[in-house]
């Protein structure tokens, strides 16, 4: 197995952490574990990968269980032909818990982890004992509309077999729009990571999946506001995110699902948070779950 992820010093996470591939849900999820107390899952989005939260997982595992998948579809778990609506993903994270032995967890999610991880929260309130959502909207939620009318966002609607063929073979070019447009100093995002990322999502159905989870979002959409008729989350929940993207609307997004929600804006800050300001991220999420131990 591929654990270049811990030996290449791109994202290195602690010593102890171990890699697995666990078969659930019609896919199978690579998933890195290490540590030991209160369980914490971290979701990635779209242009990383598990990879990212290796300095989070530095601060965490001393006192805590850290439980870092890469999404159905993404890095090195597999890449099946369906099931990227976020409730389907919700099931995935929830078959890895299983597997795993853990009964309630807490979440760390970014972008696209955001919504696996409402999904999660949503159907299995029980499971999640607090929820730490990071610069991404949920579809169907609040200023969805204004969000996904955004000129910015066309890539919530690019997919199919033409797309793919116009991006394989040019998942850099691709991907650079995203790490230089996404973030508040595109340096930042530096070029061994991008060559890192570049690689995985350079890998067969990688591209396809990736347009996989957004061409997902009307069904997301119909799935959340059916999630929010049942009424809102009541477990603690963190929002933040970037001063210069979703930072001033990820409050009102979280506040629209949960009602025990603190939010913060990171100053000179894009979306790729863990890149451009990994030590005021950590901050953050370790400090808030630590308000629970």
């Amino acid at each position: 197995m591929n654990e270049d992820w811990r030996q290449d010093g791109i994202h290195p996470f602690p010593a102890g952490m171990q890699s697995h591939q666990i078969d659930t849900n019609g896919a199978k999820i690579h998933v890195r574990v290490g540590g030991h107390g209160p369980a914490v899952v971290m979701l990635h989005g779209f242009g990383t990968t598990g990879d990212m939260w290796g300095h989070l997982a530095s601060a965490l595992i001393k006192d805590h269980m850290v439980v870092a998948p890469d999404l159905r579809g993404l890095g090195l778990s597999s890449k099946p032909d369906d099931g990227y609506d976020k409730k389907n993903q919700a099931a995935d994270v929830v078959g890895v818990l299983d597997a795993l032995g853990v009964r309630t967890a807490a979440l760390a999610t970014h972008d696209i982890g955001i919504m696996v991880g409402y999904a999660v929260a949503a159907t299995h309130p029980e499971r999640v004992s607090r929820w730490v959502g990071i610069d991404a909207p949920l579809p169907g939620i609040g200023p969805w509309d204004q969000i996904k009318q955004d000129p910015a966002m066309w890539h919530f609607g690019f997919g199919g077999l033409d797309m793919e063929r116009l991006v394989a073979g040019r998942e850099r070019i691709y991907l650079d729009r995203f790490w230089n447009e996404l973030s508040s100093d595109p340096k930042r995002f530096d070029e061994a990571k991008r060559q890192h990322y570049s690689a995985l999502y350079a890998q067969p159905g990688a591209m396809r999946a990736s347009f996989a989870q957004f061409l997902a979002f009307s069904q997301d959409a119909a799935d959340n506001e059916a999630f929010l008729k049942q009424g809102k989350l009541q477990m603690p929940v963190l929002a933040f995110g970037g001063e210069a993207t979703f930072g001033p609307l990820i409050g009102t997004v979280m506040r629209s699902v949960a009602d025990n929600v603190e939010d913060a804006i990171i100053p000179d800050c894009g979306h790729w948070i863990t890149e451009e300001q990994p030590q005021a991220t950590t901050n953050l999420v370790v400090n808030f779950l630590r308000q629970a131990v």
